[in-house]
């Protein structure tokens, strides 16, 4: 499967349905008692990309969209509004944000990754699609400069250093990013009639592993 390095226009994708999905494998024993297993380690991504259609422009951005992706056959970007930075939403974002790893003094690349917390229990999700030019990087506390210091390749979500970090250094980053998807649908059924009136095609949108 091709990927596409081009983002979902973002005003559609504004005001979408979606989020994350688990996959959980439960067995209830003759006791009553419950066996719960998850095949995933990472959760998968699912939305609809027809909501946030409201206009007949909107639809023909639509269409020319899916048929340059040739419907199921290219991934592309796509921004969850819900959940598209390293910082929280009330915040902008900032080196410090994330740890993305500890320096060992011979390592230069590291995973640009986001970390969720709740309750003791935490999960990293690795980020694949960071947004070009919104990569911020630190070492122990000290930011660092895009170039000089360091590079990014947004298309594999690294971050690529001149000089290793030194052992046991705090490696940081802030950013934004976005989801690698396609769509989960090979045909889009629309009349202009209906959408008219208010009834907007239903266009399923998956996330896909890299």
């Amino acid at each position: 499967m091709g990927f596409h390095e081009v983002r979902f226009p973002a005003n559609l994708s504004f005001g979408s349905v979606g989020g994350p999905e688990r996959r959980t494998e439960i067995v209830t024993l003759v006791n009553g008692f419950e066996e719960r297993n998850s095949p995933w380690a990472d959760a998968r991504r699912r939305y609809d990309a027809g909501v946030g259609l409201r206009s007949l422009d909107d639809l023909e951005a639509l269409i020319a969209f899916f048929e340059a992706r040739h419907g199921q056959l290219h991934g592309f970007r796509w921004k969850d509004w819900a959940d598209y930075k390293s910082s929280p939403a009330s915040r902008a974002v900032g080196f410090e944000d994330q740890v993305i790893g500890t320096g060992d003094a011979r390592a230069t690349a590291f995973r640009l990754a986001k970390t969720y917390r709740s309750g003791g229990w935490s999960y990293v999700r690795p980020i694949a699609k960071p947004v070009a030019g919104s990569v911020l990087v630190g070492i122990d506390g000290v930011p660092r400069t895009l170039g000089a210091d360091f590079t990014v390749d947004a298309a594999a979500g690294t971050v690529s250093f001149a000089d290793p970090p030194p052992g046991g250094a705090r490696v940081t980053a802030g950013f934004e990013f976005d989801v690698p998807v396609r769509f989960d649908t090979d045909r889009i059924q629309v009349s202009v009639a209906s959408f008219q009136a208010g009834d907007v095609p239903v266009v399923p949108v998956v996330e896909v592993r890299l």
